[in-house]
């Protein structure tokens, strides 16, 4: 177990939309972070942004897809870490429906090698990045954690598994604590205007689709499905501000007993979910509408089919985090359409552009693979620490 002062945290999926935001969070809480991360959907100039934005180092990043075991080994020989946040996974319900055994093999690949290094490391706090898809279709709102189960797409299925991977697990070690934490649909992007979300290739999520469109990336935007039992015909989602996300990470570390301000503390051994959500639900539309109103540019959009493995409405209940964490979301709608407005218009081109940091291995024909350029194995040279894989 780590004994200096500052905790180290192990975040897989560092550079990705709600993990870079949450390495800032942790740092400028007074954590040490390690980033584990291959970019296959991320960029490593997310990074610098993060320690720009933090105004603090990262300890490391490695350029590495959590699945190799063997480089995943070295770098717990390498750093002592006191928890693990685990992002890294695919996340299009889409994409998981026309290609569900790459998001079976990554998903539970990633999370069996995460949770072997653990156990054989005796790293025994995970909190864990899960879904508000594992419920389902919902026939009664606001959804609370006792819903039972009902993931209608092989994105939200591979989700539920790995928390039942971890509840195996936590069965089978007595001293292992996991945290999973179903959040909704995050959104917006950090006010400062560095961070944001920069998806490869065609966004597979309405607000950074409709960001660019908004930005003139892109021509209109399509709403998937008119005819939903709702009150514009849309689909209705629980939107959740990201450095809210963030901000439930840090505090869920806190629960698990690893806080940069005390000693290391208990953890309370076994698998807890709970729910991050605002519990106010917004149609597709009513987000298009202040997506409008925050940047001041019209978005057009079309009415298409829906998408498989699509659902009505999903709202959380946020009640349960709030009785144990005295936690509750500060950011309505209309900040994370202004934050992430800002974010857009700062970096029309996300990622690519503004600080002469260019991923050369963007994807521009919306195939999901990326296109020529970057070198593997190359982490954005000002992150401080970074190196171009595992330690040897």
């Amino acid at each position: 177990m780590n004994t200096q002062a500052a905790p180290i945290i192990l975040v897989t999926g560092g550079a990705g939309f709600i993990g870079s935001h949450t390495c800032v969070e942790l740092l400028e809480h007074g954590h040490q972070v390690v980033v584990v991360d291959d970019h296959s959907n991320s960029s490593p100039a997310a990074l610098a942004r993060v320690e720009k934005t933090a105004g603090r180092p990262l300890l490391a990043a490695y350029r590495m897809d959590v699945r190799d075991t063997a480089g995943l080994d070295r770098v717990f020989r390498t750093h002592r870490f006191d928890a693990v946040v685990h992002f890294a996974a695919l996340k299009s319900v889409r994409e998981s429906v026309q290609i569900p055994l790459d998001y079976y093999d990554v998903n539970l690949g990633a999370m069996v090698s995460l949770l072997r290094a653990m156990h054989a490391h005796k790293v025994n706090r995970l909190v864990f990045s899960s879904s508000c898809s594992i419920y389902g279709e919902a026939k009664k709102l606001p959804l609370d954690e006792g819903r039972p189960a009902a993931p209608t797409n092989p994105y939200a299925r591979s989700k539920w598994m790995c928390e039942l991977m971890a509840g195996d697990l936590c069965r089978a070690w007595p001293e292992f604590a996991v945290l999973a934490l179903r959040y909704f649909n995050p959104v917006g992007a950090h006010p400062g205007g560095l961070l944001g979300e920069d998806p490869r290739g065609v966004p597979g999520n309405v607000m950074p689709f409709a960001m660019q469109v908004a930005v003139g990336r892109r021509e209109k935007l399509s709403v998937f499905g008119g005819d939903y039992a709702t009150p514009d015909g849309t689909a209705v989602r629980d939107f959740i501000h990201v450095v809210d996300v963030a901000d439930g990470h840090r505090v869920a570390l806190r629960e698990l007993g690893v806080d940069p301000d005390r000693p290391l503390g208990p953890a309370p051994a076994g698998l807890q979910v709970l729910n991050l959500g605002t519990g106010v639900g917004t149609s597709v539309l009513e987000l298009v509408a202040e997506i409008e109103r925050a940047s001041g540019r019209a978005v057009p959009y079309e009415i298409v089919e829906r998408q498989p493995g699509d659902v009505t409405r999903l709202v959380a209940s946020a009640a349960a985090v709030e009785r144990a964490w005295g936690w509750r979301t500060t950011r309505d709608v209309a900040d994370m359409c202004a934050d992430a407005w800002r974010f857009q218009k700062a970096n029309p081109d996300g990622y690519g552009a503004p600080d002469g940091v260019r991923d050369g291995a963007r994807d521009g024909d919306g195939d999901g693979e990326p296109d020529g350029g970057g070198e593997p194995g190359i982490t954005a040279p000002s992150v401080a620490g970074a190196v171009s894989g595992p330690p040897k």
